[in-house]
């Protein structure tokens, strides 16, 4: 079951009715059956995974609390089992073709059988909270959650379940324990964020990836400004698709009363690469930052280990996102970004680029472009794929493109470049708003009742009328459920 389905749309009513009808005891028990049964609709088998790691990390915390006991070694048992389960579900089979490539490279030939395995679908994001929840214990920095219920429905809560945002204990557990009432102001915000979201996802992600999927599908017949177009709606795809899973997420848990930690803050407003990975996916971020960074020892060591530091992060991240080497390049390309930014702010101790509004925009428009350039690799089916990508993109310049209608031959009529033109300017404007920190439903709330309503309905029937439907259409998943 995803958002964008008719599924959902049925699930998620029947469930606020019967969490606010029900007493306040039974809530958590309702949210915990209705949160197993959201990830049974994706592979029955697959609930022993998600309820074996949730018993896992549930005891480990229980033990650490115990006086006399070897901490480290209860979290390092912990982690090891989370992780070797996230390996062979995940990585197994990408470790034995490298196996297999790389003694076949070397005149040795290696048989080893591949396993048939389904990727658990939200197994990275629902085990690194369960680790996370083991980490925070381990420092001492929360107490274990005695409650089973409410650790349970801390790992499984449905609405960030399968792509995040990853929460934090420190967050999420004390909201599971509170009591939580209908407030109309408070479930209208979080309908509002999910109508938002479902824009971004069906009228511009879904639109954008027809263009991106043609255009990459068959790269050898594109060349030049072509294939930068693709690349940058790519940008604009990974970013809206993702995004908007997060506010849909956001907005559904905010309906009955939980507020999940903001995943996306406008990344593509940022003026350097470092404030681009502040504002992108926050919550894995936040999270590699604090388990992985820190530990390593940060920036709080000599420059050299601070750099292997950082590249061991993005590296980790990259094959974090998916089982292959073009996300593992994708990772070293941030993280040489961010040591070449690094050493360049050592050197030059003062901006290198005015801080007027001229080298502001300069800064964001090239932070944008290298972000964009990681994300031929991110998308690209293999290596040999993206250095094509790369190479035809320079072998003509061909502008004439913008003028002489080759783009409505790239996947998507001009009908529908007009209305993701229209509707990437809205995202303009709204993410123009957030970003000067301005409360848009506040200041919706503020006004009539007559525009109030035609602000509530516009934005439905935007997504009725122009969102991705038809025959061939199958309610298209998020890119980051396959993470």
């Amino acid at each position: 079951m995803i958002f964008n389905s008719i599924d959902f749309l049925i699930f998620f009513p029947i469930v606020i009715l019967v969490y606010f009808c029900v007493p306040q005891k039974l809530k958590k028990i309702w949210l915990l059956v209705a949160s197993y049964y959201f990830y049974m609709c994706w592979n029955v088998k697959y609930i022993l995974l998600l309820l074996f790691s949730t018993i896992v990390t549930y005891v480990t915390g229980l033990l650490l609390e115990k006086p006399k006991i070897n901490r480290k070694l209860v979290v390092g048992g912990s982690f090891s089992i989370n992780l070797l389960i996230l390996a062979i579900f995940k990585y197994y089979n990408f470790f034995i073709s490298t196996i297999s490539d790389l003694c076949g490279k070397a005149g040795i030939e290696v048989t080893i059988r591949k396993m048939d395995l389904l990727l658990p679908v939200g197994i990275s994001f629902y085990i690194f909270q369960a680790l996370g929840y083991t980490m925070d214990v381990y420092r001492r920095e929360i107490k274990a959650e005695k409650k089973f219920v409410n650790y349970a429905l801390f790992v499984s809560f449905f609405p960030q379940l399968v792509a995040g945002p990853i929460e934090r204990s420190k967050n999420l557990l004390h909201q599971i324990e509170e009591p939580h009432f209908w407030d109309t102001k408070r479930v209208s915000y979080g309908l509002q964020l999910m109508v938002w979201g479902f824009f971004k996802k069906l009228v511009i992600a879904d639109r954008a990836a027809i263009l991106v999927d043609t255009v990459y599908g068959n790269y050898n017949v594109y060349e030049g400004w072509e294939l930068v177009v693709a690349t940058v709606l790519f940008a604009v795809q990974i970013y809206c698709d993702f995004s908007s899973y997060s506010d849909i997420a956001i907005g559904a848990a905010q309906v009955m009363g939980f507020t999940l930690m903001q995943n996306f803050k406008q990344p593509y407003f940022s003026q350097s690469v470092s404030e681009f990975w502040r504002r992108w996916h926050v919550s894995l971020s936040t999270w590699f930052r604090d388990y992985l960074y820190f530990p390593l020892g940060g920036s709080r060591c000599k420059p050299l280990r601070h750099y292997i530091n950082l590249m061991i992060v993005f590296l980790v991240s990259g094959l974090w996102h998916g089982a292959s080497w073009t996300y593992v390049i994708w990772g070293g390309i941030n993280g040489i970004y961010q040591i070449m930014e690094n050493i360049l702010n050592r050197k030059y101790k003062l901006p290198l680029i005015s801080e007027k509004i001229g080298g502001k925009m300069f800064k964001m428009l090239g932070t944008f472009a290298l972000i964009d350039f990681s994300w031929i690799f991110f998308r690209a089916d293999n290596i040999s794929s993206a250095f094509q990508i790369i190479r035809r993109i320079f072998m003509v310049n061909n502008m004439w493109i913008f003028f002489d209608g080759t783009l409505g031959t790239m996947g998507l009529d001009f009908k529908d470049m007009f209305v993701l033109f229209i509707a990437l300017e809205i995202l303009m404007f709204v993410s123009v708003l957030q970003y000067r920190n301005i409360c848009i439903r506040d200041s919706i709330a503020k006004q009539n009742i007559v525009f109030r309503y035609i602000v509530y309905i516009v934005p439905l029937i935007l997504i009725a009328v122009y969102g991705i439907y038809g025959a061939s259409y199958d309610a298209t998943s998020f890119i980051y459920f396959q993470f």
